[in-house]
Formats: C-alpha cells, structure tokens, sequence
C-alpha cells in the first residue's frame, strides 16, 4: 500500500536498548549541533546474547604509529584460523554513533568521522591532511565521483566537496538563506542530494526539505518540502538511476524521481531494523522485522520476500559484488540472490563460535568481512563468502563501547573502534 510520508512513530519490536542508544545518538548527535546553532544566532540489536567465550589468541595491545597485535578469539576456520597482525594502528580524532557512513577510505587514505577530520595514508597510517572544523556530528562522510562530500563545520550554509587524496575544496553549494544546514545523504554522476530544515521569520522550524544540487555548478537542481513532523535526522539513502530511495526514524520508505523530486511512492515500512536497506538494480531491499522485502523502484509493488524463524530479525544488508549478505538475531549469516530472493547458502557458523552478528559488511577477495554492533564476542569477523565459515575475530582487547566500523581499498581492511584505528591485511 503506498502512502505519503508518515509521521507517526515507534520502536523496531526487538531491538535491544543498546542498539536503539547508538541510533538515537547520531539523530541527537546533529540535533545538538543544530539546537547550539539556534542558540548562538537566534538567541541564539544488537540482541544481546550469552554467547559462550571463544577461545583466546591473547590480547591485543597496539600502539599508535606502529604495528599492533590482534585477538581474534581464535575461533573459525579457513586459513588455519589465524588471526593476522595488523599492519599499522593508529590513534585517532574518530567521533562516531555507530552508523555505516562513519569510515570511508578513497584515493589512497582513509578517513574517520571526527573533529579535526584526519586522512590517513592507507599505506602507512601516517596523516596526510585534516580539516580542523571537522564534520558536522551526525552527518555523514560522502563519496561520489571521486569527491567526498561534506556538510560545512562553519554551520553556513554550504556544502562542501573535497579531493579525498589532498583534501583540497573542489566543489562549493549553498542551498539558500531560508535553509538551515543542508546535509548531504546521497550522490550519483550529476547531483547531490540533501536535507535541511526550512527557517520561520523566529528562526524555529517546523518543516524540512529535500533537493538536489548539480555536482558541476553547484546550482539547485530543484527542491521538495516534505511533510511536517518529518525529520531532517536519521536519513539513510541511496541513488540508482531515476530513483531516489529513502528512509528516517519515522520509519517512512521513499522513492522519488531524481529529475525532477517528484514522489513516485512511499510505503510505511513499520518493522524496519532503524532505516537501513540496500538497493540493488531496480529494486529496493529492506528488513522488516522476520521478513526479507524485495520492492521495485519503479512502483513499489514487491518483488519478493523471505523469511526467517518466527522469533529471528532480520539485521542490516549488503549486497556485495551481486550478493545479497544479511545475518538474524539467531546469528544465522544468509547469502541472497537479489534479483529472485533465492538463498545461495545459509550459515550457522557465527552461532556455534558463539559471535556477535555484523551490522556491516565489506568484500575483499573470496572473504568477507564483518563488523558488530557489540565489542563482547565481537569486533572483525572474516568469513568465507561462499560458505559463511569463520575464518577469524580481530578484537583490539580495548573494551571501547563504540560500535566496530569496517571500510576496504581492496588491499587492505579498515577496522574502527572508538578512536583506534588499525589496518588488517586482506
């Protein structure tokens, strides 16, 4: 059934409190830079489990500009289950709330959300740029044709593209005066799309916007208001062609035409794992609670679904190289054909080494690579991409209760935690 945007609101049934913390923390997180701004110029699931203990290769102590020793917790198989050392660790300004656009790594370097915003060579781990205003909390790291996308630490207005290599501006828009802090949420070969608050004559706002900025002239493309109650935080999107997918905490799923920012459909997505979905050619992918969606972008009508046991959630997606990747709460790992929603394999090796289920995914070779929500259990998981199986855990033994964020160059693996980053090789 499709609908306008909805504003009514409520929990994902499940979803454990120090999942929903981390979520809640990044919307708070942009809304206490805004609620600042206002003040100065206005007056200015992880489910929790009792996994048991893996077995332990020794603890982790790595320092800051040198190599680091992992944990992996010994457990899995596929290359004799050793977990490797990590080729440098680095000490960083990381600030981040848990979300996938946090850690990013483009032209030679590696970038973690943080204030000042540092690049590290990927290579070495050595710094080579920063931007002392930093990002924006809340608002994501964005790359698109070669350019990473920033909303502006000055709070002006702008959005700002860089050179991910150099850190060099390259690109410069403003959306208008009557706008508060656009934020970028999606790019493709020609526009930037973005959300910000629409101002009242007392500077307040009830309302938000969405438009699209030409990636060359930095000009508006065209702009839509969306519903009142609506919010301008806790966006998760993503382009395929002539569409435009997005979701919020409203647990709203909208597709609009990137041509023009006409609404093709929306659907009340009342089960949705706190906004993440993946697309895939003509199709948007989303959990909703024990069900798998397959919708078309073109209308909406589902392609296909699947299910898991009665009391397992689906957590986030990925589709990696034309796989669909996706663990439950009952810590299965499933690989997908997106296209047909058939089940290429289904994996209970996360279950029997009793690990956390990865939030997030990245691909290097045949293995892939997992982050978890929760350190305990926890941290890297490589797998085989073929048959799920463990290979190894990276835990850097920290204790840090931020979530693991997990990025690829394709020759290495990035691992975050807290404000440590370490690079593994693949």
């Amino acid at each position: 059934m499709a609908m306008r945007d909805s504003t009514s609101d409520d929990r994902t049934p499940g979803a454990s409190a120090s999942s929903s913390r981390r979520r809640l923390l990044r919307m708070a997180g942009g809304g206490l830079a805004l609620a600042v701004l206002t003040a100065g110029t206005v007056g200015c699931d992880e489910d929790a489990v009792d996994a048991k203990e893996p077995g332990s290769a020794g603890d982790a102590e790595p320092n800051g500009g040198g190599k680091g020793s992992g944990d992996g917790g010994g457990t899995g198989t596929g290359k004799k289950g050793q977990v490797p050392e990590p080729l440098w660790t680095e000490s960083t300004s990381a600030e981040t709330y848990g979300d996938n656009d946090e850690l990013v790594a483009a032209g030679g370097a590696v970038i973690a959300s943080g204030s000042p915003l540092a690049a590290l060579d990927a290579a070495t781990g050595g710094q080579k740029w920063s931007l002392p205003g930093g990002v924006v909390p809340g608002a994501p790291l964005l790359l698109g044709a070669d350019t990473l996308y920033l909303a502006s630490s000055e709070y002006d207005g702008s959005v700002i593209g860089y050179d991910p290599a150099s850190g060099k501006e390259t690109w410069r828009s403003r959306l208008g005066k009557e706008y508060r802090q656009p934020r970028p949420i999606a790019v493709d070969e020609g526009q930037v799309y973005v959300i910000a608050e629409i101002l009242e004559d007392d500077g307040s706002s009830k309302t938000n916007v969405i438009a699209a900025l030409n990636s060359t002239t930095g000009r508006v493309a065209w702009k839509e208001q969306r519903d009142i109650g609506t919010q301008q935080n806790g966006i998760h999107a993503a382009v395929r062609g002539r569409h435009l997918v997005y979701t919020d905490f409203k647990k709203n799923l909208t597709v609009r035409d990137t041509a023009s920012g006409r609404q093709v459909w929306t659907h009340k997505t009342t089960k949705t794992n706190y906004g993440f979905f993946t697309v895939h050619q003509d199709l948007v992918i989303v959990p909703q609670g024990n069900v798998l969606q397959a919708f078309n972008l073109a209308d909406g009508k589902e392609k296909w679904s699947l299910e898991a046991s009665d009391t397992a959630l689906f957590r986030e997606p990925a589709v990696l190289e034309d796989v669909l990747y996706i663990s439950d709460s009952a810590r299965t790992m499933w690989a997908v054909d997106p296209q047909t929603g058939k089940q290429l394999w289904k994996s209970q090796a996360l279950a029997d080494a009793g690990l956390q289920v990865p939030r997030q995914y990245v691909k290097a070779g045949d293995t892939l690579y997992g982050a978890t929500d929760l350190d305990k259990q926890g941290g890297i998981i490589a797998m085989d991409a073929r048959t799920g199986a463990v290979r190894w855990t990276f835990n850097d033994k920290s204790g840090d209760y931020h979530a693991w964020l997990v990025a690829t160059d394709g020759k290495r693996v990035f691992a975050l935690h807290g404000k440590r980053l370490h690079a593994l090789p693949v």
